[in-house]
């Protein structure tokens, strides 16, 4: 067996995230600033910021054997089954290995109560062997859906942190664009665009938190990009948290203040993919009951069908309030996606969406071959920052 050492998180080891935090145990990366976390305590906000979707240690070496010692936290459901996050192992942009965490610390929530009961474990040790001969780039993508403490790094080889490969994408959206359901963090679809266009990824997708907030805009608008895109509209459903009237005007705030920031850097605004609880009918969302019985995730549409009522917003609502939000906006370098060029009705017999809202990894993958097709290939948006 290889000997190994320990190699210390120098600055540019680690990508995609805002900070790293001191912990008792390590090091623990956060996707916000602390500003916005101190300022507004959500406890969905802050779980979401703090599981590293899109944050990788990425590093060039020679090295044939990488080891990286995290401590987990994960949320659990009592009476519920849910995968364990992965760290996933990248060689020169290609997935070469995952890992599947184990130990670590539980948060468990029973959802009749709503109590939580937190056990402690043990750190956990993922270790890749056999990889390929001379220098090459690695990279040790984070678990998407658990927060970890990075306790240490170790390689039987030097290793030097990396520069950037390509253009600064900088991308916001939901529990989607976080990549909820994906197995594995370099199979979320941002992921898997990110690595076949060959960009740098900063993903700021939060489950349950694209709601668009200011400090959020803020927060795109102070990060340096050179390719900026937002997926909105699915959480202002599901949250119940807007009507039309203010929808609109805050769209149109969140768009002028990421436009401080970044004038004239192409912006790809993306709608809803398809939902078929929330076609219709508009939020709040709910857990399926039924479901939850039978020890399953799924997820029910409680408002109105129709949404109308005192401007209430379903999907087919939002799609078309977007669109007229960019065709009212003097911007040559502002797009349109629709999100059911992404995943639209005629998909949901192949690829269902297993608990009605989040779509599987095959899915995940469905969605970023055509996102990649239609934004970063030819004649798209992206297609001359790549």
């Amino acid at each position: 067996m290889s000997t190994v050492t320990a190699v210390p998180f120098v600055p540019g080891l680690v990508r995609g995230h805002d900070h790293l935090e001191t912990t008792s145990r390590g090091l623990r990366p956060h996707r916000l600033p602390e500003d916005v976390t101190t300022r507004f305590p959500d406890p969905q906000l802050l779980s979401m910021q703090a599981q590293p979707s899109g944050v990788r240690v990425a590093m060039t070496t020679t090295a044939g054997v990488v080891e990286l010692v995290t401590h987990p936290t994960r949320t659990a459901y009592r009476g519920l089954s849910r995968p364990r996050g992965q760290v996933d192992l990248v060689v020169d942009g290609a997935l070469v290995a995952s890992d599947g965490l184990t130990g670590g610390d539980t948060v468990l929530v029973d959802l009749a109560t709503r109590s939580t009961q937190t056990s402690a474990g043990e750190a956990h040790v993922s270790r890749f062997e056999g990889l390929p001969a001379g220098e090459k780039r690695v990279e040790l993508w984070l678990p998407h859906n658990e927060v970890v403490d990075l306790v240490e790094l170790r390689a039987d080889a030097p290793v030097a942190p990396v520069e950037p490969v390509g253009p600064r994408w900088l991308h916001h959206g939901s529990s989607i664009s976080q990549g909820s359901n994906a197995t594995s963090p370099a199979r979320t679809w941002p992921s898997i665009v990110a690595r076949g266009a060959g960009v740098e990824l900063r993903n700021l997708g939060l489950g349950g938190s694209a709601l668009v907030d200011p400090f959020m805009a803020r927060v795109m608008r102070d990060t340096p990009a050179d390719l900026v895109s937002v997926a909105l509209g699915i959480n202002v459903v599901n949250g119940d948290v807007m009507r039309l009237r203010s929808f609109v005007p805050a769209v149109h705030g969140f768009l002028d203040t990421i436009r401080d920031g970044h004038p004239t850097t192409p912006l790809v605004l993306v709608t809803p993919i398809h939902c078929g609880i929330h076609e219709d009918t508009s939020g709040p969302g709910a857990f399926d009951v039924e479901r939850l019985q039978r020890g399953e995730v799924g997820f029910v549409a409680t408002g109105p069908v129709g949404g109308d009522e005192l401007g209430r917003l379903t999907l087919r609502r939002v799609r078309e309030a977007l669109a007229e939000v960019v065709t009212r906006r003097d911007d040559p370098h502002l797009h349109l996606l629709d999100g059911l060029s992404l995943y639209g009705e005629q998909d949901e017999t192949e690829h269902p969406l297993p608990d009605t809202l989040h779509p599987d990894t095959q899915t995940h993958e469905v969605i970023a071959t055509r996102f990649a097709e239609r934004v970063f290939g030819e004649g798209g948006p992206f297609a001359g920052g790549r």
